[in-house]
């Protein structure tokens, strides 16, 4: 993949939108997938290595205008279909072919309050553009309608201009909603709830909200500034926000609902609890979980080396265990906290990788090095207990297993050393268990997921629970898209409560 400038886009952008913006409403479907997709503009590998500013630039509205322009508008709107929150993609597109740009952000937001979020980390090439037809006519969903791209630069478009708009509250209904978790699960259902008029609060045990869009995905991929900016929105909805505050500790879910007095409770409290291989030398000094090395280069910042006061470990050469985009994220981290050498060491092949094609390539670009068929054996360690090398296995693919992948199988009498001074395990991670422990009556899976219905409803009365306390490690997109559907739930309770509250009170005044 050649990489080309920023300017380089823009100039070929500009002669093609000169060439169609006229004619946007007269476009034959067969003109509009001739429209090249529009590639996205990103830092030079060899800058952003050095950085932690945002990689992918973001459109020019000519570029996103001919992106748009590529849609045709198909009446089975399958990129709907296959959008966890139902975002009426269609619509909003054809808002942007036409230089509409605020349209096209209140259309997103009849759905979804994080489009700047969204548009960024969800994978849309698994989700909204799977299906998307201009994609199928190439046979590729590459070729398909940039949908998450385009979601980006409205929201970014809206942002810059200062004029993010507030969604209407309804009157106070003298409900009150615990939220406990401010990942993307709770916000969403923040959001919704607190449109009805009811009272929500948000409980977050870090100290700053938005869950693994804040702790979890490094700046170069979702700045801060941006989760800040959706927050804000909440609070200027009336949301109240308390830090620092561990349910399941400083207050138990029984005590919320019991003693203070909250009339129904979300739980969306992830899944922080980090998984580890279960090999010789996890123990050493120098192996992490990519959990908390994300969270400490992301959350507390540990990467301004001049004055955090949160250590990180200092590494020469890194490898980096698993497939996943937090892998992704551990060594392209790993490469901007200095390290001179980066691995990624995964048991299948490029083509079986969870992770997104476009960190794959990002990663690739930057310098990592790939060792596919291959997994760690042992962690070896030096005479003062820190990691100096790992044995590693090769392997070969077998037939496909639950996943739908093919599986690895090792392959006997293939060890071969790997000289590594540090071992970041991205394997996954399990559900927080504080919840569950601290509350009777929950039940969970044998996994510790919380068991939910279609609603979202948990086990107890009045507690519903999304996200990855309930799919696993799942995705920003899944995770709202469940909280969407808890919060209709919440809000159709709590509508019906206060329907017979009144007719309860009209009985009684008639008596």
């Amino acid at each position: 993949m050649n990489y080309r400038t920023p300017e380089e886009i823009e100039i070929e952008a500009r002669e093609l939108f000169s060439k169609y913006i006229s004619r946007v409403d007269e476009l034959k479907n067969k003109e509009r997938i001739a429209i090249p997709l529009q590639e996205m503009p990103t830092q030079a590998p060899e800058v952003r290595i050095h950085n932690l500013q945002e990689v992918a630039l973001g459109y020019t509205p000519e570029e996103a205008q001919l992106e748009a322009m590529r849609c045709i508008q198909c009446p089975t709107q399958p990129c709907v279909e296959d959008c966890p929150v139902h975002i009426d993609v269609p619509r909003f597109i054809d808002r942007i072919a036409h230089g509409k740009f605020q349209e096209a952000v209140d259309v997103i937001k009849e759905n979804s309050l994080l489009p700047a979020i969204c548009g960024r980390v969800c994978p849309q090439e698994v989700q909204c553009q799977s299906r998307c037809s201009v994609g199928k006519i190439f046979k590729t969903v590459d070729k398909a309608v940039s949908i998450g791209r385009l979601e980006r630069f409205v929201a970014d478009w809206e942002r810059e201009r200062g004029e993010i708009g507030v969604p209407e509250v309804k009157p106070d209904t003298g409900k009150k909603v615990a939220i406990v978790g401010g990942g993307p699960a709770g916000l969403v259902v923040a959001a919704d709830v607190r449109r009805e008029g009811h009272s929500v609060t948000i409980f977050e045990a870090f100290h700053k909200l938005g869950g693994v869009m804040r702790y979890g995905i490094p700046e170069f991929r979702l700045p801060n500034e941006i989760v800040d900016k959706e927050i804000e929105t909440l609070e200027k909805m009336g949301v109240e926000i308390r830090t620092n505050f561990v349910v399941g500790k400083t207050r138990t879910l029984d005590e919320l609902m019991n003693e203070d007095g909250y009339d129904a409770v979300f739980i969306g409290t992830g899944a922080g609890l980090p998984l580890f291989m279960g090999i010789e030398g996890e123990n050493l000094v120098g192996v992490v979980s990519a959990n908390e090395y994300l969270t400490r280069a992301n959350l507390m910042r540990a990467f301004e080396q001049d004055h955090a006061v949160t250590p990180i470990y200092r590494s020469k050469v890194v490898a980096v265990l698993g497939g996943g985009n937090v892998a992704m994220d551990a060594s392209r981290m790993a490469m901007r906290l200095g390290a001179e050498k980066v691995y990624v060491v995964y048991r299948r092949t490029r083509k079986e990788m969870p992770a997104r094609v476009e960190e794959v390539e990002h990663a690739m670009e930057e310098g990592i090095e790939f060792l596919f068929l291959s997994n760690a054996k042992r962690i070896l360690g030096d005479e003062k207990g820190r990691v100096r090398a790992m044995e590693c296995l090769r392997y070969e693919l077998g037939e496909p297993d639950e996943s739908g992948r093919r599986r690895p199988i090792p392959i006997e009498g293939s060890e071969f050393i790997l000289d590594v001074d540090t071992v970041i395990v991205a394997i996954g991670n399990g559900s927080n268990p504080l919840i569950s422990q601290t509350t009777k009556g929950i039940e969970t899976n044998k996994w510790g997921n919380i068991i939910t219905d279609e609603n979202q409803k948990t086990s107890m009365d009045r507690v519903y629970a999304g996200g990855d306390i309930v799919l696993g490690a799942a995705t920003v997109i899944l995770a709202m898209g469940e909280g969407r559907t808890a919060a209709a739930a919440i809000n159709k309770m709590l509508a019906e409560e206060i329907e017979k509250e009144k007719q309860q009170l009209e009985e009684a005044r008639k008596n």
